[in-house]
């Protein structure tokens, strides 16, 4: 038998904060209501809900508006790196995300190892384009030169 439930936090596969969703009985009654994870549905907990959505949404466009100004700054700004070589040109070593994120530090912005998007460290000397992650909906482009020391 199926119940409508009142989602009180994001359940993966399910649904997000807010919604009304129909589950089974026992799935309800043995691990989303002791979990707090819903609620049975009331016009109370409905309003309860709305309001932590709307500050959570405040929330959100405050993050994203302070994301967006961090991300001019990546316009201006360029991150270079300088490494030993061989006398081939061959770099020795790589570059990592760490090394991004001690220099940008050095510029006065700092960022978590997880904002860089870096498949895979840099083996070459050139320019890479590196995609920091701000906000989810803010990813702008960093520069990063790699030369010759």
């Amino acid at each position: 038998m199926a119940v409508e439930v009142l989602l009180m936090n994001a359940v993966p596969g399910l649904g997000i904060e807010g919604d009304v969703v129909r589950v089974a009985d026992g799935y309800a009654r043995n691990y989303l209501f002791p979990n707090g994870l819903a609620s049975e549905v009331t016009a109370g907990k409905k309003r309860q809900i709305e309001k932590k959505r709307i500050e959570r949404l405040e929330l959100m466009r405050k993050e994203q508006t302070a994301a967006e100004e961090l991300a001019k700054k990546f316009e201006s700004i360029s991150c270079t790196i300088a490494v030993k070589t061989s006398e081939g040109g061959k770099m020795f070593g790589s570059v990592t995300a760490a090394q991004i994120i001690e220099k940008l530090a050095e510029q006065g912005i700092t960022l978590e190892r997880a904002q860089l998007k870096l498949d895979a460290p840099l083996h070459e000397l050139g320019v890479f384009d590196v995609i920091v992650t701000l906000h989810p909906e803010v990813k702008p482009v960093l520069k990063v030169w790699i030369v010759e020391e």
